[in-house]
Parts: C-alpha cells; structure tokens; sequence
C-alpha cells in the first residue's frame, strides 16, 4: 500500500524576494480555478535524488494555494527495486537482459499498490517508470474508476531507450491522460492519446539546500570534514550511478593534481534506498581514490544532509557534472544559484542550465574537463562572471515558482468544464479513484 510522507508547510509569499509579486500573483490566479481540488503524487522513495526534492517544496506549495494536496511512496521488495534500476538503465540507453521475469515482478508491484488505492483524486500524478503501471491496475480492478486525470511525469533522457524496455512501459502510460517530459526531444517515438507537456525541473530557493549560508558555517562544516578551506576545491555533487561517470571525475582530478598538488576533490551523493547500484559503485569510487586523502567521498550516511551539500557547493571554486546521460541535473541549477562556475558535459539537460556556454563551460571528455576547470582555476573574475550570470539564468528559468506555474497550467487545460469553485466545491458527478 502506497506510503502517505509527512512535508513541512510553506507559505508561496516566501518567494516574492526572488521573483517578485506579479509572479506570485500570476500564479495565484492560475491555482484559483482549481482550489480545492485533491491532487495526488505518487513515486518512488521520500529522500534522495531530485523527485523526492521537488515534492518536499511542490506538495505545500500546492496546499499553500488551497489544493488537497497530498504525497505517497509505493511500497516494494529490494528485488523490486533491482528490476526498477534496471529498468531506470535500460530507458537511459543501457542493455539489459529484460524478461519475463522481471516484467512480472514489476507488474505484481503495480498491482499491489494499486489495491490500496481507494480515495478520491481529481488528478494523480505518477513518476517515472517504477509506479506507472498503477493506472492500469486500478482501472483494471474497477473499469468504472475514470474520473481523475492521470499525468505520467517521466524525469529520465529516453532518447535512446531500449525498445523492449519502453515498448513495454508504453503499454501502460500511453492509457495517462497527459504525458510530461524534461525535453522534446525525450518524448519517444509515436505516442498516441495522452497530452504531451514539456516541463523543466527546479529548485526551491528558500531550501535550506539554497539558502545563503554565512562563511563562518562554511568553514565549520568543511573542518568537520576535514576538507581545507585555504585549498582549492572542486566537487561534484551526483548521485553514485554509471551515467553520471564518478570515476571519470577522479580522472579529471588527477590529470589536474599532476601540476596543482593542492587541489581538493569533493564527491558527494545521497544513498536512496530505490537505487540498489549506488553501493557498488560507492565501493568502486572508494577503491579508485585509494589513499588519496585530497579525495573526500561523502554520503548520508556520513551526517551529509542538505546543509552540508550546500556548504559543500558554496565552497567549491569549480564544480562538474561529467553525466553520460542526464535527465536535467538540479544539482547544476543549484550551483549556478550560488554563483559558482560549472563545468558541465553535453548530456540531457545540463546545456540548457549553462544557457549554451554563456552560464558555464561545456567539456566533451576527460580532457576537456581538466582543461575547462584549469582555466577557470586560474581566472577568479571569469568564475565571478559566469556565476552572475548563471545565477540570473535560474532565477529567470529554474526555480520552484516556474515549475508551479507550469503546473498550474497543466492542470486547468485537463480539467472538466466548469473546473472547481473557489469555495473548494467540486463539478457534481466527477469521480476519482481511492486511496486510504
């Protein structure tokens, strides 16, 4: 049975130093229509990685704005979320071996979850590949259960998907009403009936991720650490997966420790309890690293939380993101957000959020990352440059108030004739299905 998580209220008047009040406004004026309206978003795990980020911030933004608004994590076996990661690889482009088997640990997950679903929704939004099959089931238990709109928020770069792994999944989502992608240029192949919207994550500037912090907290939290604040310091903050290439970021720092021996390497990730494969790849980036003390490789399971990364990405010269594959990367939008030069690879979303090479650097390989962040190294006002304009860049295109009102729209162009009263009062006859 899907997992109802706890978030802490926000208030949407926290944003106007941000972005102003005739955004605010504006997006007060879209959420009128629908206020209200139950709304429910369902994936995979409440910490770690940008989903459960953005639902911690979007879930009381929502019931700030008068939408019921509530948040659910499926529950699943660790050889459930074995089959999702693969999956997860398989719609990045990775072979796997998919099978039957896998197909029908999968659906057995869906099903389950779904059973316990029995509450009424005006719209349910389901994320990524591990819970898509819940529509499906539901309606299949009750074929009556056809009044929520039902989006499918997919978060990953399917540009080269398996076609088995997808074709299979397409099974399932195309039955959504809307469909949303990071980019055009993931939706894959003909998808027919659903709505297609194209909506960009972003971060939540009031975070505490995000929040200014004072030097003197920097520094107490770098000694913590044991990370020297008077050295140079670059870092990538990622998760511990193939596509985002940690070991390709110790390469990039040694083929610069060879003529800087001060520089400091900080890698950070958060070990989600959906992401089996992150342990094995934290045990190899631990054995690449060897006894180089310069290299510090943090998770939270070390007492690394949201302050610490901020500390973190507020101390770093320069940090990367050498990602094979990305879906978008909030951890680039956070960096730019506190005017850090970035030097990113052309995967997925990262060249959008360094607005072309305008906002940060792109690099190609290896070698092109060294030199990149070698040059940036020896150039503090080009840093103070690209960090002004990357920040502005995310003010004007990455934060929450975006995403909200992105949504907000979405929602409206779904919804019944008639919408919902101001007073909260519902359409008679509009049905959704359950959930306890």
């Amino acid at each position: 049975m899907p997992t109802s998580v706890a978030v802490t209220p926000r208030s949407l008047q926290a944003y106007i130093p941000f972005v102003g009040e005739e955004v605010i406004q504006r997006i007060r004026d879209l959420a009128a229509p629908l206020k209200g309206a139950k709304v429910l978003h369902i994936n995979a795990t409440s910490y770690g990685g940008g989903v459960a980020e953005i639902l911690a911030t979007f879930i009381p933004l929502l019931q700030d704005l008068g939408i019921e608004a509530d948040w659910r994590v499926i529950e699943a076996s660790p050889d459930f979320f074995n089959v999702s990661k693969s999956m997860h690889n398989a719609m990045q482009g990775m072979y796997i071996p998919w099978n039957n088997t896998m197909a029908d640990m999968w659906r057995d997950t869906n099903k389950a979850n779904a059973d316990g679903i029995d509450g009424d929704y005006d719209f349910v939004i389901v994320h990524d590949p591990q819970p898509a099959g819940l529509l499906h089931y539901i309606r299949e238990r009750d074929p009556k259960v056809l009044g929520a709109k039902w989006i499918w928020r997919c978060h990953l770069d399917t540009t080269e998907s398996l076609p088995e792994v997808w074709d299979f999944l397409k099974g399932y989502v195309q039955g959504y009403d809307a469909m949303i992608f990071t980019m055009e240029e993931y939706v894959k192949g003909t998808i027919e009936g659903p709505k297609l919207a194209v909506i960009r994550p972003a971060i939540d500037p009031t975070s505490t991720k995000n929040s200014e912090i004072s030097p003197q907290v920097v520094r107490e939290v770098l000694d913590r650490y044991e990370i020297d604040p008077d050295r140079p310091i670059i870092a990538q903050i990622s998760r511990f997966d193939p596509w985002k290439d940690p070991l390709g970021v110790i390469d990039v720092y040694r083929m610069l420790k060879i003529t800087r021996p001060e520089l400091q390497l900080i890698m950070v990730a958060s070990m989600a309890n959906d992401d089996p494969e992150a342990w094995s790849f934290y045990e190899r980036i631990v054995r690449k690293a060897g006894e180089d003390y310069d290299i510090h490789v943090l998770t939270n399971l070390n007492g690394v939380g949201n302050l610490e990364v901020n500390t973190f990405q507020s101390a770093a010269d320069v940090l990367m993101q050498k990602s094979i594959r990305e879906g978008f990367g909030l951890v680039v939008a956070e960096a730019l957000w506190k005017g850090k030069a970035f030097v990113g690879s052309p995967a997925g979303g990262i060249p959008m959020q360094l607005a072309g090479g305008r906002a940060g650097r792109v690099a190609q390989n290896t070698e092109e990352f060294a030199r990149c962040i070698s040059e940036l190294l020896d150039d503090p006002p080009v840093r103070d440059m690209l960090g002004h304009v990357g920040r502005e860049h995310v003010r004007e295109n990455f934060l929450t108030t975006r995403l909200l009102e992105d949504h907000l729209r979405l929602m409206n162009s779904l919804a019944e004739p008639g919408g919902y009263s101001q007073n909260g009062a519902k359409p008679a006859g509009k049905q959704g299905p359950k959930a306890k």
